[in-house]
């Protein structure tokens, strides 16, 4: 007789059918992730569990359970510096360039420190936040030693999900395998590996708030801010009115914010010429809809780490921010 892998139990609790399969709790997903992050799952055990939890739809139990197993893994030097803001980028960019980059550098320019994470090209076709830092000649760390000693220096720093946890990047490429994103691109949002404060995300599918912020509570995060991001990402489309869900020490609240701009000027990009980032924050050029793409995403941010108490007030800071922006930082 065979004796059954360990796995096979958590595929079954959530495999079983319609009538009989029911959602991991915590410790369960903790468990399984753990065999999963080790390295104890055969492959096609992971492919079903994988497209099992993402045909469901993930549960914030289930999130909640892959960060304590994902976090225990992480090796964050026990002096690290205070993080602001975490700001968790994976989805990738093909419609409009990621105007969300200069936000999060706007903010680390303004004396908040912003640890920025992310996948550096799972997906044909889109601009990933890497390339577009390497090409400022911001270069991405590679450990959270270096991650910290660059948070104290330049209040920010970017580690691709490959030096973040190589496991769980290998899982990520699995899409080109299975055809379909995995659990992995909704729950790496909420790793918050630094422990910052505040946290930022961005969702392409309105149902997975509350995967993000009952889960982010569950985990005792204190500050969050989850939103339908311009393709995914925490990029606020400033043509269109957007709900915002916040989380602010177990409170959650909803707040809808106005379009900041007529729609006629968010015509998708022909040509993602990333060059327009750089020249925009220089001020050689005029867009329209980049700067105010820049203003109401770096808005939120404001927003979200009380650094403003109203809608108003936080896009008129914002945009005195980026008004007063050093325009050389990016190279002259």
């Amino acid at each position: 007789m065979t004796t059954e892998h360990p796995f096979a139990q958590y595929i079954r609790i959530i495999g079983k059918g319609p009538r009989l399969s029911r959602p991991l709790t915590r410790e369960e997903t903790a468990e399984a992730f753990a065999l999963i992050l080790q390295g104890n799952v055969e492959p096609a055990q992971l492919g079903a569990f994988l497209c099992l939890l993402r045909v469901r739809t993930e549960e914030p139990e289930e999130a909640a359970g892959f960060i304590d197993a994902v976090r225990k893994t992480f090796s964050r030097p026990d002096n690290a510096p205070r993080v602001d803001l975490d700001w968790p980028t994976y989805a990738g960019k093909k419609r409009q360039l990621p105007w969300y980059i200069l936000s999060a550098l706007l903010l680390s320019q303004n004396g908040n420190r912003v640890f920025m994470h992310g996948a550096d090209g799972h997906t044909e076709g889109r601009v990933y936040a890497k390339q577009i830092l390497e090409g400022f000649g911001i270069n991405p760390v590679t450990n959270f030693a270096d991650a910290a000693s660059r948070l104290e220096s330049d209040n920010f720093a970017f580690m691709a999900l490959k030096h973040l946890s190589p496991r769980l990047s290998e899982i990520m490429d699995l899409k080109a395998i299975l055809g379909l994103r995995s659990p992995i691109n909704t729950f790496a949002r909420m790793l918050n590996p630094f422990g910052a404060t505040h946290e930022i995300q961005g969702i392409f599918h309105p149902n997975y708030k509350d995967v993000h912020r009952v889960g982010a509570d569950m985990t005792g995060q204190p500050h969050l801010a989850v939103f339908k991001g311009e393709g995914g990402e925490a990029e606020l489309r400033p043509h269109k009115s957007v709900m915002i869900q916040f989380l602010h020490n177990g409170e959650m609240t909803d707040e809808e914010w106005p379009p900041m701009m007529d729609g006629t000027e968010a015509a998708h990009d022909e040509v993602m010429d990333t060059s327009r980032l750089t020249t925009l924050w220089r001020g050689e050029t005029n867009e329209i809809y980049g700067e105010a793409a820049v203003i109401g995403t770096t808005a939120v941010a404001l927003k979200l780490m009380g650094q403003a108490s109203s809608i108003d007030e936080a896009e008129a800071k914002a945009k005195t921010l980026w008004d007063q922006r050093n325009k050389s930082f990016l190279g002259a």
